[in-house]
């Protein structure tokens, strides 16, 4: 029997959302195993008997006459662990529609779930009355064009680089900040190295002959710390950094290569050096400036030694507790003015492709909305990346940003591959869940990584098994939405973030006798083979059953990929061929040719 407590449906959600211009894209869950079938009931809401009332958003009894429904067969999208999720996509002819979901049970058992109720259609009578009663169907009133979540079609086929500037290649020492220390040095959250902008300019060429096509900045602008996040000066580059003259040529000669330029925008706080901040800092609440902060108290710093602080309660708001990154005051009317003439600029005098947004979920929706229409309209096919370690779907409604940093994906990859911590089955329902939770728009320009500035580096997790390394490259590279390498990941660096260290921003190594040349090689034939099969980013992942408690196995349109998340070689039968892999090891086949690749 149908258990209808776990029926679910949500309009105008990632459940039901316009895909483009003229296609709906329809999702049901049922409880798992349950349903045999489930057909989408779906029509225009003004078509009615003749002699019936021509309201398509009528209720109660007036509602009945409709015969606008046809049916369309739904796709089982996908099973997590307690549910199975069906989907369809549906061409309204006047881009409106109202719907309800049949479904086949077990031994002839038919229910009809609207919004208002679910009911028992079996009997032909019943059918009729309740298929024609237009008051207990979802609605999509209109896609409206505006509302539509258009996600950058470049981003696709882009594979993206992530660079911390200050650790990456130190091209100028003369512009290096007093006291640098030499390139290779122990990294420390105080510690300079040297890296710059005209340094990465020299690295262009590896970057090419490695494959990827986006460059993804870690901050930039004029700031105190090695990390930049607390910006002093959102109009220039920092000086050691070369300055808006090397940012200009960057940007330039990766354009001319074919490669997108994505910038940092920290937009939630300030440093605490900046000189917003130093005259409320000065003059109080007489500042200007004052409101651009959550100040609960003036003055905003108290009258005793800083040893003597209450970090937790701080006369005004912070990022995380940190004293000197005060936390902007977004909803002020000149402070957003501000912070989205930053955003113009930007765009407009050095023609970036994107902005990936600091502590996005901090700073509130009507700014982003701002920020949307103004990067929009300078370069439509701008990339906006929201940071979002959770559910995001509050900010992908079309309004604000394009995607996230999938680190859902990220979380469950390294947690079955690299630390072994999950078994098969909630690897298969993390990631399963991690294509429902969004639209396939959101998904398709989805930014995919494995390891950050702000996470210990993979190959440390994996214990320096660069097999397991190899496994989550792997994966990450055959999923939807566009994959991310962190500088150095690509020839095997490691790292641990935290214990008063910074591991995981070391700086890169240049030298080749020290570098994992296998593994380049390695991920360069990833990318190769992204570019070969396209449909790595097919909206929906194609699991195949394999009796074996650490073999996976899928497949993404011709290509079929068979994992071994296993010290001991494991044989399996997949798609009935017999296999043997290798400890930790891979097969790769086209299911057209039979190649084994």
């Amino acid at each position: 029997m149908i258990t209808r407590s776990s029926l679910t449906h949500l309009a105008k959600s990632a459940d039901s959302y316009a895909y483009d211009d003229q296609t709906l894209h329809i999702r049901f869950r049922s409880a798992k195993g349950e349903v045999d079938k489930v057909t989408l009931w779906i029509g225009d809401p003004y078509t009615w008997a003749e002699g019936g009332l021509d309201g398509g958003n009528l209720g109660g009894s007036d509602a009945h006459g409709w015969i606008g429904g046809t049916e369309v067969p739904m796709l089982r999208e996908g099973c997590s662990e307690h549910h199975d999720h069906w989907f369809a996509s549906y061409v309204p002819p006047k881009k409106r529609a109202r719907y309800g979901f049949i479904l086949h049970g077990k031994d002839g058992e038919k229910l009809l779930f609207g919004e208002k109720h679910c009911v028992d259609i079996r009997e032909v009578l019943q059918a009729e009355v309740e298929l024609s009663n237009l008051s207990n169907f979802f609605c999509f009133p209109y896609i409206n064009p505006v509302d539509v979540l258009k996600t950058p079609t470049w981003v696709r086929d882009t594979v993206w680089y992530q660079i911390f500037p200050e650790r990456f290649y130190n091209g100028r020492p003369d512009i290096s900040p007093t006291g640098v220390e030499p390139w290779g040095n122990q990294p420390t959250s105080r510690n300079f190295m040297g890296g710059d902008l005209w340094g990465v300019i020299e690295k262009l060429d590896y970057l090419q002959e490695l494959g990827v096509n986006g460059l993804y900045f870690c901050p930039i602008f004029t700031a105190p710390a090695n990390h930049k996040y607390d910006t002093v000066d959102y109009y220039n580059v920092d000086p050691h950094f070369g300055g808006n003259e090397a940012f200009r040529a960057l940007v330039r000669e990766a354009h001319q290569r074919g490669m997108k330029v994505m910038l940092d925008a920290v937009f939630n706080h300030i440093g605490h050096q900046s000189p917003l901040w130093l005259d409320v800092v000065e003059k109080g609440e007489k500042s200007p400036y004052a409101d651009w902060f959550w100040i609960k108290r003036f003055p905003v710093y108290p009258e005793k030694p800083r040893s003597e602080w209450d970090y937790s309660n701080l006369n005004y708001e912070t990022f995380a507790n940190v004293a000197e990154m005060p936390k902007l005051k977004t909803e002020n009317p000149a402070c957003r003015a501000y912070l989205l003439d930053v955003a113009r600029h930007w765009l407009e005098e050095f023609d970036i492709d994107g902005w990936r947004l600091d502590v996005a979920n901090e700073v509130d929706h009507e700014f982003w909305r701002d920020f949307r229409r103004l990067v929009k309209s300078i370069k439509p096919d701008c990339y906006i990346l929201g940071e979002i370690w959770h559910e995001g779907i509050p900010w992908l409604r079309g309004d604000q940003y394009d995607s996230l940093m999938n680190y859902p994906l990220t979380q469950a990859v390294t947690d079955f591959f690299a630390l072994g911590a999950i078994e098969k089955s909630a690897f298969m329902h993390a990631v399963t869940k991690s294509y429902l939770a969004y639209p396939r728009n959101v998904n398709e320009a989805m930014f995919n990584l494995l390891e950050s500035h702000d996470t210990t580096r993979l190959l440390t997790l994996c214990q320096n098994d660069k097999r397991k390394a190899k496994l989550s490259y792997l994966f990450m590279f055959t999923q939807v939405g566009s994959p991310c390498i962190y500088y150095g990941g690509e020839i095997g660096m490691d790292g641990k973030k935290g214990m008063g260290l910074e591991l995981n921003r070391k700086c890169m190594i240049w030298e080749e006798k020290y570098q994992d040349l296998e593994f380049k090689a390695f991920i360069q034939k990833l990318i190769l083979l992204r570019k070969r099969y396209p449909e790595c980013n097919q909206h929906y992942l194609e699991w195949i059953p394999v009796e074996h408690s650490h073999v996976i196995a899928f497949c993404k349109g011709s290509l079929q990929v068979v994992m071994n998340n296993s010290g001991q070689p494991s044989a399996c039968r997949v798609n009935g061929v017999d296999i043997i892999l290798p400890a930790f090891g891979f097969e790769l086949r086209n299911l057209v040719s039979q190649e084994v690749l």
